[in-house]
């Protein structure tokens, strides 16, 4: 039977209602889980009415739009202030609420045109336009920073001089990163699921790219189910509930990701200097408040705390359940050989973007008549990077040997011996 491809009543299925649809449920998801994140930090309790603000200046920052901190502390004081995180949390709940809504009118069908998979992602994009913009405009806001009673609040009062903090959007920039966030969305969409149709001539390249996204993907996802069950357990049992809630609605995923990469063999370095803190595990916090710039790998991890051995060993599990899945996706001609390429690719892939994704830094400097600081507590620095390139070498190995081992374990599982046949 041949698939049916894109007709006038098809089409139909997926116009300009269906497209306001998505990018409705989308953004509502999204601003949904940072307001209670945001909330259950504390962030209700922001002066001069900075909540719903603060909620689009996150959710701006979720799809890669750019955020700048700004400071303003008069013609006698100089204030130097950055952040680059990404909360993790609001971007794969706006990913999987887009993607499934991309989906939905095109499931059932084998074959699209690349015209119709291209006009639909194009009325999406339209009125994702509309809410970048209508976010990125109102994300913008001043706060007056409180010297407190030593030698600069008393300069401060001398001199007039009233140090404000703030944040606000590059509204172009915003509509331009956020435009690639949703390509890339769609894009991936395309490559992870069964379900999504493809043109005919893309048809061949399904049996080699689409089980291994698959099986890469359900992988982080599985790293942020753990990771989630995980800080459940921590709240009931270990109190500050509101804060692992916190983290759970904004940044899951920037812990869960990197501990992936740290049971691979992965090394990061960070430091935490000044007021500044990290809602992470106890033991990383340890690690990363030094003087010096701290190395965060399981070794070191493991000098505070013996029990980040089993990130290597849920690696080690998790992993080679992903070749199977990958190997069990596969058509029954694909060598083992293949196997274990198409997964050093995938994972390594999908490092890259951890590592590029989970990076955190911030900072943020006072002084007033050339002081800095003068032990008030309000300058700081925080940063978490990754050794790159290292990363990925590991995960590109760890691909070849789980893909090698998943396709021996999937032999006995029968698997579709043609890519585009459909059971009835």
């Amino acid at each position: 039977m041949i698939p049916r491809t894109a007709s006038g009543p098809a089409v139909a299925r997926h116009g300009w209602v269906q497209a306001v649809a998505v990018v409705l449920a989308g953004s509502v998801a999204m601003v949904v889980v940072a307001a209670l994140g945001l909330w259950a930090a504390g962030a209700t309790d922001l002066p001069d009415n900075a909540f719903p603000r603060v909620v689009a200046a996150t959710v701006v920052a979720a799809v890669g739009g750019s955020v700048e901190l700004s400071g303003n502390a008069g013609e006698l004081a100089r204030t130097r202030a950055g952040l680059t995180a990404i909360p993790l949390s609001v971007t794969l709940t706006g990913a999987l609420v887009i993607a499934a809504g991309f989906l939905r009118p095109l499931r059932h069908r084998a074959v699209a045109g690349a015209g119709e998979l291209a006009g639909w992602a194009g009325r999406i994009a339209v009125f994702w336009l509309i809410v970048l913009i209508g976010l990125a405009v109102p994300a913008r806001q001043t706060f007056a920073v409180d010297l407190g009673k030593g030698v600069l609040g008393t300069i401060g009062e001398l001199f007039d001089s009233a140090p404000e903090v703030g944040f606000t959007t590059d509204v172009p920039l915003t509509v331009l990163f956020g435009l690639l966030w949703l390509a890339g969305v769609l894009v991936l969409v395309l490559l992870v699921s069964r379900a999504a149709p493809l043109p005919a001539g893309l048809l061949r390249f399904q049996e080699s790219v689409r089980p291994t996204a698959y099986a890469v993907v359900a992988l982080l996802l599985m790293y942020v189910a753990l990771a989630g069950v995980v800080a459940l357990v921590v709240a009931a049992t270990r109190g500050h509930p509101a804060q692992t809630f916190a983290v759970i609605l904004l940044g899951l995923p920037n812990l869960a990701w990197p501990a992936l990469t740290l049971g691979l063999g992965a090394t990061w370095h960070g430091r935490v200097d000044g007021p500044f803190g990290l809602p992470v595990p106890r033991v990383l916090a340890e690690v990363l408040r030094t003087p010096d710039v701290s190395t965060v790998n399981l070794r070191t991890l493991a000098e505070h705390d013996g029990r980040v051995w089993w990130l290597l060993w849920v690696a080690v599990v998790l992993v080679l359940a992903t070749g199977f899945l990958m190997a069990a996706r596969s058509p029954a001609r694909v060598r083992l050989w293949q196997h274990a390429l198409h997964l050093a690719v995938g994972l390594a892939l999908a490092v890259l973007a951890v590592c590029l994704l989970g990076r955190i830094s911030a900072h943020y400097g006072l002084s007033l008549l050339g002081i800095s600081d003068l032990g008030g507590g309000l300058s700081g620095e925080l940063y978490l990077r990754p050794d790159i390139w290292s990363a990925v070498g590991l995960a590109a190995l760890w691909g070849l040997v789980a893909g090698f081992l998943g396709g021996l374990l999937a032999r006995p599982v029968q698997r579709r011996g043609e890519v585009g046949l459909r059971k009835a």
